[in-house]
């Protein structure tokens, strides 16, 4: 792919790392915000991110000063106006993705994709779109510069070459983008999230276990292999009729509740950081730093081709 113009309209965890990614691999990017001073910020956060990279062999000084001098800042709209590529990565209002979106459609040539790294899908976004075949959802995964997958979903109205050039866009910045044949939902990643999730949750509530203990044993059983075979390899190079007669016993006592358990929730307390640890005994910035090495680990063997 060229150097095609990529715009990304919003600044703040996602947005500022999506103009990241793109202006890593060499593109023109314009960061599109409210106002200047979250725009510097980001720009200050973009700069801490790749004095990481740096740190962690990933990026050489120069490249990462590099970087955010293919970033021009704008509050104004109509400088995506030219962009070949649009990533909406708002807040979660839809009445302003919905506003956004049309403002988009009626300033960019029809040629211009326009994608959202939210979580909704594109036919939620087309009320005020006339060119509907150019919208297409990509999703980034928080922190967008470490985490590989983007997951990629056209829609009913999506153009077959507009998913075409959004995945060798994303592919060529060196990310892994999954395509999605039908809209559902949370798509992939967060529905098999929350599914683990649930079940963690109605565990610990149900008095099974401690959460320690339902942790540790994520960590230290199938969380070791699920970075190398998925779930569905892990079932088939298993033995698939074992886990189906397995699944067919196990399956029905699994949780299937439509909410978060009520001893859950009341965890959500005013005050302090809400959670079912006493996060008054443990150190949850130790803990994010110590899965942000882990990540860099990764991105790391997935550019050397290790595992």
């Amino acid at each position: 792919m060229g150097r095609e113009k990529i715009a990304v309209i919003g600044n703040g965890i996602i947005g500022h790392g999506v103009a990241q990614v793109f202006a890593s691999a060499g593109h023109p990017v314009v960061m599109i915000g409210r106002n200047r001073a979250s725009l510097d910020a980001a720009i200050a956060k973009m700069e801490a991110s790749l004095a990481d990279f740096v740190k962690h062999g990933l990026f050489s000084v120069n490249e990462a000063k590099a970087v955010p001098t293919r970033v021009t800042l704008s509050t104004d709209l109509k400088d995506a106006a030219d962009a070949d590529l649009v990533i909406e990565a708002v807040t979660e209002d839809l009445p302003l993705k919905l506003k956004i979106f049309g403002e988009l459609d009626g300033m960019c040539p029809p040629t211009t994709i326009l994608a959202s790294s939210s979580g909704q899908p594109a036919s939620a976004l087309i009320e005020n779109v006339k060119h509907r075949g150019r919208v297409i959802a990509t999703h980034f995964w928080y922190p967008p510069q470490l985490i590989p997958l983007v997951e990629i979903c056209g829609g009913p109205f999506c153009a077959p070459d507009v998913l075409a050039r959004t995945v060798a866009l994303i592919r060529g910045t060196g990310k892994e983008p999954v395509v999605i044949e039908k809209e559902v939902k949370g798509f992939i990643g967060n529905r098999l999230q929350f599914a683990l999730l649930r079940e963690a949750w109605a565990l610990w509530a149900d008095g099974i276990a401690s959460a320690e203990a339902i942790d540790a044993v994520v960590r230290a059983s199938f969380g070791r292999r699920i970075g190398i075979t998925g779930p569905i390899e892990s079932a088939d190079i298993g033995g698939l009729a074992t886990m189906v007669n397995f699944g067919n016993s196990l399956i029905p006592d699994l949780s299937t509740a439509s909410q978060a358990p009520a001893k859950v929730a009341a965890q959500v307390k005013d005050g302090g950081m809400p959670g079912i640890y006493d996060w008054h005994e443990r150190d949850p910035a130790a803990l994010r730093a110590q899965r942000m090495t882990e990540l860099f680990r990764w991105l790391k063997a997935d550019r050397d081709g290790k595992k």
